[in-house]
Formats: structure tokens, C-alpha cells, sequence
């Protein structure tokens, strides 16, 4: 039996995430997740990847605000409201290949993070209107997502981050992979052949096995890089120059899930034939 562990949200894309015991579903993924996003003076979007230290931003969720604060202290910190204010301007950003529209939230929330960050910069928030869609490839027309790197879901196996923790030196924490949903039960990688699964009444279909990047290799406490776990995970879970983990879901209905929830196998699919490295 599957069995959902931890839910988290990520409201300011790259930023630190929120452990939830409860989400909401909503049509472009969990509420709040990744509906913020920083860019640079070019209105192109901002990661750990090249600035590893955002990850040292954390957030949090209280009454009807976003607080970002600075993980080694806490007081220094800015609340963005979870709406925007009216008659804000907008603006038009770059995600990967997407062009989306893009509220700015304030002059305030700009000078703030780019003094923590030392680089000039901009929050800006997706609005209602906006319908950024997923590749067209894995989803249909009405699939949407926020800014998220191309998908409203990702689901991790926790059997999965036991079996990769034991070929470590050290073990890693499961944020490394920023999932959205992870799940007890069953063996590692199940979360690989799960091809429409049901919680509660809601139909979540797993569309693509998730490529890893760099940022799995930045410690989320100190914004340290290292090798690990890509260096591990290249001699089991690499296919066409690509290292994999964790998969990528699509939903067809809004609504409720939390920690505990069952989750339901309709259907499997054929896993990725991993051919071992011979390192």
C-alpha cells in the first residue's frame, strides 16, 4: 500500500519550499506553489543553479502573507501579501522557453531581495489569468502549470531516497529534490512505473521521469556544492546522458489531498531500462 508521507510547497520558485500536512489542488498544481519567481534585470527567471544561496531564503505561510527571511536570521525578513495589490504593473518573463505574464509585487520586495542576493533583481507573481501550459509533448491543451520548471507535480518514492542514501558516505535530506508529494510503501522507484494513479477522488497521471540538475548537488542548510548524489545516481539512473529521479505528474481534477491519504494504482507502465555505468 501507498501511503502519502510529506507535502511540500515552493511559493518563490528556487526559494526554500513549506512541509504541509494538507495541500490544495488547483488547476495549474498546489496552491501557492511556485506562484512567485525572481528574474534579473533581463526579466529572465532566477535559480539555485547559478545562485546557489537562494536556497538560504526560506518561506513561510501566516494569515493571509508570504514571509521570506534569511535561514541564518530568521528577524531579518519581508511579507509579500498572497494577493497582489491592485493596479499593480505587468510584465512579461522568461521561463526556460516560456514567455509569461508577470505582476510586479512591489518596489519594496525588489530592493530586499536583491540586497540579499547582491544582485539586482525582481519578485514578480503569475496571475489567475495566466495559463502557462506544459509541454505539449507529455500533457494536453488544458494542462497548466505555474513556475515551475515545466510541470504542476513531482512525485518522489521515499523507499526511493532510502535506496539512493544508502550509497552515500552521508545520508542527503529529500529537499535536495524539491518534490511536491513524497509517499511510504512499496519498493524504490515504484514512483517510475506509475503511470494514473488516484488519490481520493482526484486522477494524477505520471507523464515523464524527472532529469535532474545541478541543483540536487547544493546543500539546502549551507548552499555548498559537491558531487553528490549526481555522482551516485549517474551509475544507476542515467539514460541518454540524462540522470533521473522522481517523476513528473499531470492532474485531471482539483481538490484535497493530505499526509495519510492512500494512494490508489490503476494502471502501471514499463519502467526505463537504467543500463548500470561501468565506473
Amino acid at each position: 500500500m501507498y501511503t502519502i508521507s510529506q507535502l511540500f510547497i515552493y511559493p518563490v520558485k528556487s526559494l526554500g519550499g513549506i512541509e504541509i500536512t494538507g495541500a490544495q489542488l488547483t488547476d495549474r498544481g498546489f496552491q501557492f506553489d511556485r506562484r512567485w519567481m525572481l528574474v534579473d534585470v533581463n526579466n529572465q527567471f532566477l535559480t539555485q543553479r547559478e545562485h546557489p544561496e537562494m536556497c538560504l531564503l526560506q518561506t513561510a505561510i501566516q494569515d493571509n502573507e508570504l514571509i521570506v527571511y534569511h535561514k541564518n536570521n530568521p528577524a531579518d525578513n519581508i511579507q509579500i501579501p498572497l494577493q497582489p495589490l491592485p493596479g499593480v504593473a505587468t510584465i512579461k518573463v522568461q521561463v526556460w522557453d516560456d514567455e509569461c505574464s508577470a505582476q510586479l509585487v512591489s518596489e519594496a520586495a525588489d530592493a530586499w531581495f536583491s540586497a540579499k542576493l547582491s544582485i539586482p533583481c525582481r519578485l514578480v507573481y503569475m496571475p489567475d489569468s495566466e495559463k502557462r501550459k506544459v509541454d505539449p509533448e507529455y500533457a494536453s491543451e488544458n494542462d497548466i502549470t505555474s513556475f515551475s520548471d515545466g510541470y504542476p507535480l513531482l512525485i518522489i518514492g521515499q523507499a526511493s531516497m532510502d535506496d539512493l542514501n544508502s550509497r552515500l558516505a552521508e545520508p542527503l535530506s529529500i529537499n535536495r529534490f524539491r518534490p511536491n508529494i513524497v509517499f511510504s510503501g512499496g519498493n524504490a522507484f515504484d514512483e517510475d512505473t506509475m503511470e494514473h494513479v488516484r488519490i481520493n477522488s482526484i486522477n494524477l497521471y505520471g507523464v515523464k521521469l524527472c532529469a535532474r540538475c545541478t541543483i540536487t548537488t547544493i546543500n539546502q542548510a549551507t548552499a555548498e556544492r559537491a558531487k553528490e548524489p549526481l555522482k551516485a545516481l549517474a551509475a544507476y539512473r542515467m539514460k541518454n546522458s540524462k540522470i533521473y529521479f522522481g517523476q513528473n505528474i499531470l492532474h485531471k481534477q482539483t481538490g484535497a489531498l493530505k499526509v495519510g491519504d492512500a494512494i490508489e494504482i490503476i494502471s502501471k507502465k514499463v519502467p526505463f531500462a537504467f543500463i548500470p555505468s561501468a565506473q
